[in-house]
């Protein structure tokens, strides 16, 4: 059983103990079944696994998006996806599109492990990352054939 927690403003898909918190929170819980149909818009799930479409941010500026970005970038929650992404997105970020931040925010919607995993080659990068240019500049960061020593920028 799996809940979507609702709290000032985040939504979360968490075990049922999520239940605990009691201010502010709306809990729902959605059984892992698989009726599909059950499941709101915002929810998907496929293979046993429920998924959470990313958050909508239509009134995000730029300036916001670039920020929360490297924000993102580097509170991840494994030190080799932190350091390879907090540095990427210090020497990067700041010359990005807004067509390249949104491409880049897509990207960080994978898990930590999957994302060191396709830069570091050790599993296959899906199809659509394939062609992708910022990918290809993360993969390419990620070699650091420079072999200099990678530090995590300040925030």
């Amino acid at each position: 059983m799996f809940c979507q927690t609702t709290f000032k403003g985040a939504r979360l898909i968490t075990p049922s103990i999520s239940s605990l918190f009691s201010r502010s929170t709306v809990t729902r819980c959605l059984s892992s079944s698989n009726n599909k149909s059950s499941l709101p818009p915002s929810i998907s799930q496929q293979d046993g696994k429920i998924e959470l479409s990313p958050i909508s941010r239509p009134n995000e500026t730029i300036l916001q998006k670039r920020s929360r970005l490297i924000y993102q970038s580097r509170k991840r929650g494994i030190l080799e996806t932190d350091l390879i992404l907090s540095t990427f997105a210090k020497k990067y970020l700041h010359e990005f599109s807004e067509r390249e931040l949104q491409e880049y925010d897509e990207l960080l919607n994978f898990p930590d492990w999957d994302i060191y995993y396709f830069v570091t080659e050790k599993k296959p990068v899906p199809k659509r990352w394939l062609n992708s240019d910022i990918f290809k500049k993360l993969h390419q960061h990620a070699k650091n054939e420079g072999r200099s020593i990678l530090r995590m920028p300040d925030l």
